[in-house]
């Protein structure tokens, strides 16, 4: 039977086909995009066949890869499908997406209590902001924030009150001083801490939403700190160095600790909550256990 090509080469091309961009492709497989360019060109030379083109700054697929893409993703599916088959049992690994400030703040300091209860299942986490691709990865399910609204996934809340509040919080440090942090107006006086990943977002708040929500217009919603995600803001809201918005649920436990307080009693409710998410095909007893103490965590 001739040879095919290395699983690395095929995921290569199935991402950067996806994407229409190497660079894209290479934050998805957490590669650099000279190592998807390379894997290409070796399917490429493999086939004897060129599969894209430039445009501009942009790859295009030529009609031979626009023929492979389907079928590739087809394979990928039905090996994830039969890997998936295997995994379902009570023990073993058990891949958990979720964001970095989620899995920080509330996840990670309550896992070894998971890790107690079911010392059988190992947890891994996979912590990023976007949607996964339960198709072409190996998770078995998502922690995400939203309204539960995800075609083609089953979406459990892991909490019995839904919505969340969203609130400024800073160092109690803030509190005394020259200029006081009582009111949303003394904000002009402070450092706003944006995260960043808030701005292409339907279900975040931005500084912006939350000073208008509130009816304030003194403040330059604009100026401060950005960081590339939330935890880094929280962080830099508990060292002082300014106010950042966090969801109440994530940042309960710098709260209770005093880490954090809320300088002033006007939550922003949403109508969104954290679900964990998943295809209905990757139920498994692991699963089961896993969104069980999810739920026992958070009424605590």
């Amino acid at each position: 039977m001739r040879q095919i090509p290395s699983l690395n080469a095929l995921r290569a091309f199935e991402a950067a086909a996806r994407h229409q961009n190497f660079g894209v492709a290479a934050d998805e497989l957490c590669v650099t995009p000279g190592a998807i360019s390379q894997q290409i060109k070796a399917l490429e030379s493999y086939l004897g066949l060129a599969l894209f083109q430039k445009s501009g700054r942009r790859v295009v697929m030529t009609q031979e890869a626009q023929m492979l893409l389907p079928e590739l993703r087809e394979a990928f599916g039905l090996i994830q499908k039969s890997l998936s088959r295997l995994g379902d049992s009570e023990t073993g690994l058990l891949t958990i997406s979720t964001t970095l400030a989620f899995a920080a703040k509330w996840l990670l300091p309550r896992l070894y209590q998971f890790q107690a209860q079911y010392p059988d299942i190992d947890i891994r986490l996979d912590t990023n902001d976007r949607l996964t691709q339960f198709d072409q990865e190996n998770v078995d399910a998502s922690i995400r924030f939203g309204n539960g609204d995800y075609p083609g996934l089953k979406a459990l809340p892991i909490k019995s009150i839904s919505g969340e509040k969203i609130i400024p919080v800073c160092n109690p440090a803030l509190l005394d001083g020259a200029q006081p942090l009582l009111k949303p107006q003394d904000l002009q006086f402070h450092t706003l801490l944006h995260d960043d990943t808030m701005l292409n977002s339907d279900v975040l708040t931005t500084w912006p939403k939350w000073l208008a929500w509130v009816g304030v217009t003194t403040v330059d919603a604009a100026r401060g700190l950005h960081f590339s995600n939330s935890l880094l803001a929280i962080d830099a809201a508990i060292s002082g160095q300014g106010v950042a918005l966090g969801c109440e649920f994530v940042v309960k436990d710098d709260l209770r600790a005093g880490h954090l307080v809320q300088p002033f009693s006007t939550p922003c409710k949403l109508d969104y909550s954290y679900h964990l998410v998943f295809p209905d095909k990757r139920v498994n007893k692991k699963l089961e256990y896993f969104y069980q103490w999810l739920l026992e965590q958070c009424d605590k």
